[in-house]
């Protein structure tokens, strides 16, 4: 879809949108660079790249010379979709520096830490080193946004970002050391045929180890006393425990 604008300068919806961002915050007093990065989903660097082309050649700086074409140095949908898949189901635990180089190592997919951040933050996706004050900035953002809505369906997907926003939380950091920190809890299945079952189990948070395990028809602190006693007469008296 084109937008046709003054002077004769075409640009598509996508530039256009980065043009109308980065003019408003070249227009302002005090230009909040880090709110332009997260409305485009790009890093404060391209943000910079752009102002300064935007200050140099006006409006035509947002015409690419491929028009209709990729750039070559594109991250595919594919890939973006992937780095996504994988950092909610598989390494949410690492920070973003050391998920891209997680990427290198074990998946084959090479690209840059602001790339991985770019892709993260267009998802709402926040690093388990994520500040309040970010958060909050965040937080306010989708709020704005979801004010000035123009449909229920743009309010709806502004409002799950919202929800996965205010879910997320700086995690704590594992325990050093087998027996520091001890967790413990309950799972209700179906492990045998008809019939549903709670596994109560303790998990070291160190290692990951299961050091635990009992089943009963129900969660209750008798199970959770055969667990304990468990631990205790294999691997003796630990640091912590952890339980909800």
């Amino acid at each position: 879809m084109e937008v046709t604008m003054s002077r004769k300068v075409t640009l598509s919806m996508n530039k256009q949108m980065k043009y109308e961002v980065i003019k408003s915050l070249a227009d302002h007093p005090v230009p909040n660079k880090q709110r332009a990065a997260l409305t485009l989903g790009c890093t404060v660097r391209h943000v910079n790249r752009m102002l300064k082309g935007y200050r140099e050649q006006g409006k035509s700086y947002f015409i690419h010379g491929n028009r209709g074409r990729k750039p070559a140095n594109t991250i595919p949908d594919e890939t973006r979709h992937l780095v996504v898949k994988l950092y909610r189901n598989k390494y949410y635990d690492a920070n973003f520096e050391h998920f891209t180089e997680l990427l290198g190592k074990h998946e084959d997919i090479h690209i840059s830490p602001s790339s991985v951040r770019s892709i993260l933050d267009a998802e709402y996706i926040l690093s388990p080193k994520v500040t309040k004050a970010k958060k909050k900035r965040i937080r306010e953002q989708l709020k704005s946004e979801k004010k000035a809505a123009g449909t229920q369906n743009e309010a709806d997907r502004i409002q799950t970002n919202l929800v996965a926003v205010e879910d997320a939380h700086s995690r704590r950091p594992r325990a050093a050391y087998f027996g520091e920190l001890q967790q413990m809890d309950a799972t209700p299945h179906e492990w045998v045929p008809g019939q549903i079952w709670h596994l109560h189990l303790a998990i070291d948070d160190a290692t990951g180890r299961i050091t635990s395990g009992w089943f009963d028809t129900q969660e209750t602190l008798d199970g959770y006393y055969h667990v304990f006693h468990q631990i205790l007469t294999t691997y003796g008296i630990h640091h912590k425990l952890f339980t909800d």
